[in-house]
C-alpha cells in the first residue's frame, strides 16, 4: 500500500509562485492546492484537509497575518510564511501569530521542500512531546527522566537551562520569537527581558555545543528568536 500523500495549500497572489511551487511539490509526490486570496485559501486548507500551509502576507482580500491567526483558531498544522516582506517586525509579527517558519522572497525550492519535510516530521510525531529520548549531535536528552547527556556524560543544568531547553526541544526546527521563550520560560511578565535569554542561551551553548562560537543546533534567527537544529 502507498503511503498518504502530503496535502499542500499555496496561499500567495502571485501566480508564477504559485506555478512554480506547485511544479517542484508536485514532482516530490505532494498535492497541491493554491489560492490568490486569503479567505479562499482559508477555505481550500478546511476542506481539502490541509497537511501544510504556505501563505504569502501580502494578500488582495486580507493580511496574511490574519489568515495565520484564522488558521491557528481551528488547527494546529505547519505554516509557513513565504513573503516578500523581509523585516524583523514582519518575521515576529507572523511568528508570533501562530506561523512555523518565515521564508523570504526570493528563495530556493531545496530550501522550501526541506522545511516542508522537516515540519511534517515534527507535526507526525507530535512536537517530540511524547518521545522519552531526543538527540541532537552528541547530545542526548531524556524529557521523561529530566536528564540530559553530551558524549555519554551528565550535563547539569539549572531547573532554567532545563525548562529553556526542553521548550526548544519540544518545538525543534521552529522558530521561536524572543517574547514565546519568555512568556513559556519565564512567564508573560519577563516578555520584554531579552538580556535573560541571551544570557542562558549562552549558558545551554557553552554545555552543550561542540563550539559555542560557531553553535551547530541552538541557532539565532538575528533579530527573531531561536530554533533547535538537528534533532532527531
Amino acid at each position: 500500500m502507498s503511503e498518504p500523500t502530503v496535502t499542500v495549500v499555496v496561499i500567495d497572489d502571485d501566480k508564477s509562485i504559485r506555478r512554480f511551487v506547485r511544479m517542484r511539490l508536485e514532482a516530490d509526490g505532494m498535492t497541491v492546492f493554491d489560492s490568490s486570496a486569503g479567505a479562499q485559501g482559508l477555505a481550500q486548507a478546511a476542506t481539502r484537509l490541509a497537511d501544510i500551509v504556505i501563505v504569502d502576507l501580502s494578500l488582495p482580500d486580507m493580511d496574511g497575518i490574519d489568515v495565520i491567526r484564522e488558521l491557528r483558531s481551528w488547527s494546529t498544522m505547519p505554516v509557513i510564511v513565504l513573503s516578500a516582506r523581509s523585516s524583523e517586525e514582519d518575521k515576529v509579527a507572523a511568528l508570533d501569530a501562530g506561523a512555523d517558519d518565515y521564508l523570504t522572497k526570493p528563495f530556493g525550492l531545496p530550501e522550501l521542500t526541506a522545511r516542508i519535510r522537516a515540519h511534517l516530521r515534527r507535526q507526525a510525531c507530535g512536537g517530540r512531546a511524547g518521545e522519552p529520548q531526543v538527540r541532537f549531535g552528541a547530545v542526548t536528552v531524556d524529557l521523561g527522566d529530566r536528564k540530559v547527556m553530551r558524549d555519554s556524560r551528565i550535563v547539569h543544568l539549572s531547573p532554567t537551562e532545563y525548562r529553556l531547553l526542553s521548550t526548544l526541544v519540544r518545538h525543534a526546527g521552529r522558530v521561536l520569537t524572543h517574547r514565546q521563550l519568555l512568556s513559556e520560560v519565564w512567564g508573560p511578565a519577563q516578555m520584554d527581558n531579552h538580556h535573560y535569554l541571551r544570557i542562558y542561551m549562552g549558558h545551554l551553548r557553552h554545555k552543550l555545543e561542540r563550539d559555542p562560537a560557531r553553535p551547530e543546533h541552538i541557532i539565532t534567527e538575528s533579530g527573531v528568536g531561536y530554533r533547535l537544529m538537528g534533532v532527531h
